[in-house]
C-alpha cells in the first residue's frame, strides 16, 4: 500500500520542489495480474497549478490519479497531501434516489450546508436546480453538478478524471470554460487526467506525458492565460504532443 502522509497548507508556499507542494508521489508502483503498469511515478503539483496528465490508452493515467485521491490500496511508493481534495470522475456519480443539493450536500455538516449547497450551485450556473432529480438533468447538468459537489468542500486540490469524456463538443467546451473560471475564482490545484491534447493545453499550467510506467517528459504550457486554438504558439506545443503521442499529423 502507497504510504500517504497530509497535512495543513501552512508550510512554505514559494520556490519550487516538495516545499511549495500540495500533492507530491514518489516511487508509486501498481501491477495487475504480475503486470506493471506504474513503474515508479515521480510527480508534484503546486499550490495552483492545473497539471495535465496525458498518455496513451492503457498507460496508467487513471490508475495514478486512483492512488493520488487514495481509492488503491494496492499501490506502493509515498504519497502527500497538504490541505484537502476532492475528486471528480468522467461518471457523475450522482445518487439517483437524492435531489441534486442532496448530492451535493453529501457528508457536508453544520449549520450553513444550504447556503453553501446553493452558493455552489449557483458558480455552475444550477441555482434552479437543487430540487431536481438527476434523471431530470442532461449530461452536462448532471457533471456541473459533480463540479459542485467537489467545489462545496474548498478543496485545495482537484483530482479530474475525464471529467468532461463523456460529453457532447459543445457541452465539453462550455465545461473547459466553466472550470477555468472556477479555477480563476477559487485559486485550486488540479491534475487533470485527460486524452484530448487541446483540452490539456487549454486548461494547464503543465503538462505531464505517462509513457513505460513513469512520467516520460515534462512540458511546461507557456501561454497567455487567455489562450486559443488558432495562436500560432497553441498549434505548435500541440503538434508537439501529438508528435510525442505518436499521432500522425492530419
Amino acid at each position: 500500500m502507497a504510504t500517504r502522509t497530509t497535512g495543513n497548507l501552512t508550510g512554505p508556499t514559494g520556490g519550487t520542489g516538495d516545499a511549495a507542494a500540495v500533492l507530491t508521489a514518489h516511487g508509486v508502483r501498481r501491477a495487475f495480474d504480475g503486470r506493471p503498469v506504474l513503474a515508479g511515478v515521480d510527480l508534484s503539483i503546486a499550490a495552483g497549478e492545473v497539471v495535465a496528465l496525458l498518455g496513451g490508452s492503457g498507460s496508467g493515467k487513471s490508475t495514478l490519479l486512483r492512488v493520488l485521491a487514495g481509492l488503491d490500496a494496492e499501490a506502493t511508493g509515498r504519497t502527500g497531501l497538504r490541505g484537502t481534495a476532492a475528486v471528480v470522475f468522467q461518471e457523475h456519480r450522482l445518487l439517483p434516489w437524492k435531489r441534486v443539493g442532496d448530492n451535493v450536500a453529501l457528508g457536508l455538516t453544520g449549520p450553513d450546508v444550504r447556503a453553501r449547497v446553493d452558493r455552489a450551485l449557483a458558480e455552475v450556473g444550477l441555482a434552479d436546480r437543487r430540487r431536481a432529480w438527476p434523471a431530470e438533468l442532461s449530461g452536462g447538468q448532471a457533471q456541473r453538478v459533480a463540479v459542485a459537489r467537489a467545489l462545496v468542500r474548498g478543496p485545495d486540490l482537484l483530482l479530474l478524471d475525464e471529467p468532461f469524456g463523456a460529453l457532447d463538443a459543445l457541452t465539453r467546451l462550455r465545461m473547459q470554460s466553466l472550470l477555468r473560471r472556477l479555477r480563476a475564482e477559487h485559486g485550486f490545484a488540479a491534475l487533470l487526467v485527460t486524452h484530448d491534447v487541446e483540452e490539456a493545453l487549454l486548461l494547464a499550467d503543465r503538462i505531464l506525458l505517462l509513457d513505460g510506467g513513469v512520467i516520460a517528459e515534462e512540458i511546461p504550457v507557456d501561454l497567455d492565460p487567455a489562450r486559443s486554438p488558432d495562436q500560432p504558439a497553441f498549434g505548435a506545443l500541440r503538434r508537439r504532443l501529438l508528435d510525442r503521442l505518436g499521432v500522425p499529423a492530419a
